[in-house]
């Protein structure tokens, strides 16, 4: 089959027979797959992101740290998860837990943001404990991640930031590409991306899709998946109104750890039962976009989305039974539906002096999240026939309202935004009863940064964060006694320069950032027992971050991180220690090149290396998890005969260094060396 779709490419690529006949100089064509509509980006840097702001702005300017994923290092990289799009922004980690493709697990700052800081197009995407929706890096044009508390602008989420998703949107010119992909483990993918526009300017359209059928190292895990994306756009030059959908069914392995035979110690031993071990997957999600300008002064932005994520999970494991161990299989079955609405009214003006951009909104969201679950300890088949009892459901609505001023006098930027949320929130027990809970807090964020005419910007800012946080917590992770848990608050203090020259293609960040959580929510499996418990935690740090590309071809990412996460109040034994799974050191650097003439014009190279430094596998900090340096490789080739034609092969940990790694007192270990070779033409 892949070599069915390589030959299909390479004949639609092929030249003319009367062409080849006498010299011909070919023009130079560049497609490029972003739209540039609400993220402006050339290569590696972006310039304006309304994903930070919620306003088309500077990136430069922003009185706060954002690093942006934009899709030429998508391109580049070729990241299979949103984990793996992350390896190389500061204070990301997507580290913590070894291979595991069942969910983007990963921290900001320190801090867990999979749970309540993903959005997608500005508007939140509700995660479950393993209803967590999976993002397509095929389907995305760039990643904006905002580094601390964001709750003042976009509403519920954690202190270490957010990450927001922008979809690949219909392009005003006519765009077509397809792609075939093998690699590692029978990897055979097909994908295709269209885009232009219909009959006339005022519409266009896009139409994203991919199949994909591959395994893993892992026996019996699969990564299989089936993904498409329409979208359609009407705009009149008042009117833009832009609707985004997706499906998609993926079906992986449903168990990816190994056997841990002691604390802090993990074994060659597979926990997944390769005829039971399957986790399937389907999610789709349907918005609109509506930005009406009402006058020269006053636009009215509008955007909605409905979504559900519905997952089956097969997995299974082993424990201790007498001088042998036995077996245990468990399925669960977990569904979220979620409607999340934000309206808003901008207004650009001036009083005296000052000029204002100023937003003011009130979003709405409500979800549903229900699970069943069911163990066996006879046989897979015995637990695959049995009925999966109802486990737990709860039901969340929140409200919020929001203010944000964004407001320039000469070289002096001041961002300040104020915001107010409330959240309900029913919960359902196995036992059919329910308890209601009520919270409600204000965040804010006040910013300002000054910019030199040489392209220097100084910057300082303090913000806030809220976040409810649902079921129970334990004191004492060796009770059965829980109690509701708080909802979680944090205020950072960020001070830090940025470069970003006039003309330049590059940014240059650097902050020191302070962070304090009240009653934030971990996982505790040091009883054995994967308990949740509350603490509070200091987060302080100093990261470094460069993208740049220049015009002989050579293209750049580099950061570090510099961090130390304290618990400042928590379980006995922990205070005072650093929380488990944070390394105090994140390095990495990317680089790629492109020979633009001579005889080798077309050919690409490129090449990185993340490097993640000592943590502790534990919070009472017995535990050390060793530094580990993973090295990734890339060639590309753009055929000069074939405008449009691009070979491409990339290498992820190109050494094959596979380590041991410890989070909350349990152990992974990380995948060895993988790799992808594709063919892609556009036109």
């Amino acid at each position: 089959m892949r070599l069915d779709l390589t030959a299909l490419l390479l004949a639609s690529a092929a030249l003319p027979a009367a062409a080849q006949d006498r010299p011909h100089v070919l023009p130079e064509i560049t497609l490029e797959a972003e739209s540039d509509e609400t993220l402006t980006q050339s290569g590696y840097v972006a310039t304006i992101s309304r994903q930070a702001t919620r306003l088309d702005t500077p990136v430069a300017e922003i009185p706060q740290a954002i690093s942006i994923v934009t899709q030429d290092q998508i391109e580049d990289q070729r990241p299979r998860t949103l984990n793996e799009t992350l390896g190389y922004t500061a204070s990301a980690n997507p580290n913590n837990y070894g291979y595991d493709t069942r969910f983007d697990a990963f921290t900001l700052r320190g801090f867990p943001a999979f749970y309540n800081g993903v959005f997608r197009d500005g508007l939140r995407v509700y995660n479950a404990p393993t209803a967590i929706w999976k993002t397509e890096p095929y389907g995305t044009e760039g990643i904006a991640i905002l580094k601390g508390p964001a709750s003042s602008l976009y509403g519920v989420s954690g202190p270490g930031g957010i990450v927001n998703i922008v979809t690949k949107r219909p392009k005003d010119q006519p765009f077509r590409e397809i792609e075939a992909t093998t690699g590692a483990n029978d990897r055979a993918q097909i994908a295709a991306d269209w885009s232009g526009p219909l009959r006339d300017d005022r519409l266009s359209y896009r139409l994203t899709g991919l199949v994909r059928k591959s395994g893993t190292d892992l026996p019996g895990y699969d990564d299989d998946k089936t993904y498409l994306a329409p979208a359609l756009r009407f705009d009149d030059g008042t009117t833009r109104v832009t609707l985004l959908a997706e499906w998609s069914r993926s079906v992986t392995g449903g168990t990816a750890a190994f056997y841990n035979p002691a604390y802090g110690v993990v074994s060659d031993l597979y926990e997944g039962d390769p005829e039971y071990n399957d986790f399937r997957q389907d999610q789709w999600r349907l918005g609109y976009e509506v930005e009406h300008r009402l006058s020269g002064s006053l636009t009215l932005r509008h955007s909605a989305r409905v979504s559900q994520v519905d997952v089956d999970l097969e997995y299974s494991g082993h424990y201790p039974a007498g001088a042998g161990l036995a077996r245990y299989w468990g399925h669960y079955l977990e569904k979220v539906d979620s409607a999340t609405a934000d309206t808003a009214l901008q207004w650009n003006g001036a009083t005296g002096p000052v000029d204002h951009e100023l937003l003011a909104g009130i979003d709405l969201t409500r979800a549903e999240y229900r699970a069943h679950s069911l163990i066996g300890y006879v046989s897979a088949a015995d637990t695959a026939a049995g009925d999966v009892p109802f486990s737990d459901a709860q039901e969340t609505t929140q409200a919020g309202i929001y203010l944000h001023d964004q407001m320039s006098f000469g070289n002096w930027n001041a961002f300040a935004s104020l915001r107010f949320d409330k959240v309900d929130t029913d919960s359902t027990a196995a036992d059919g009863s329910v308890e209601a809970t009520e919270d409600s807090g204000r965040s804010g964020r006040l910013g300002v940064s000054y910019r030199w005419d040489s392209g220097l910007v100084a910057y300082a800012n303090v913000s806030t964060s809220f976040a409810p946080n649902l079921g129970l917590v334990y004191d004492d992770v060796t009770s059965d006694i829980g109690r509701p848990a708080r909802p979680t608050r944090a205020t950072q203090r960020e001070v830090g320069l940025k470069y970003a020259p006039e003309g330049g293609n590059l940014l240059l960040t650097a902050s020191v950032f302070d962070i304090d959580q009240r009653d934030g929510v971990v996982l505790d499996a040091s009883s054995g027992r994967n308990r949740q418990r509350q603490l509070d935690l200091n987060s302080r740090g100093v990261e470094l971050e460069a993208m740049a590309n220049w015009d002989n071809g050579l293209g750049m990412i580099a950061s570090w991180t510099h961090q130390r996460l304290k618990i400042e109040e928590g379980a006995a034994g922990t205070v005072g220690h650093e929380l488990s799974g944070t390394p105090n050191d994140i390095l990495s650097l990317w680089g790629k090149y492109d020979i633009r003439q001579g005889s080798l014009a077309g050919l690409g190279l490129g090449a990185g290396i993340r490097h993640v430094g000592e943590s502790y596998g534990d919070d009472r900090n017995t535990l050390t998890n060793d530094a580990r340096t993973f090295v990734d490789l890339q060639v590309s080739y753009d055929v000069p005969q074939a405008p449009g034609v691009q070979m491409q092969m990339n290498v992820k940990n190109a050494f094959d260094r596979q380590e041991d790694i410890c989070t909350a007192g349990y152990c992974y270990r990380d995948e060895g060396r993988v790799w992808t070779a594709s063919l892609r033409r556009r036109f």
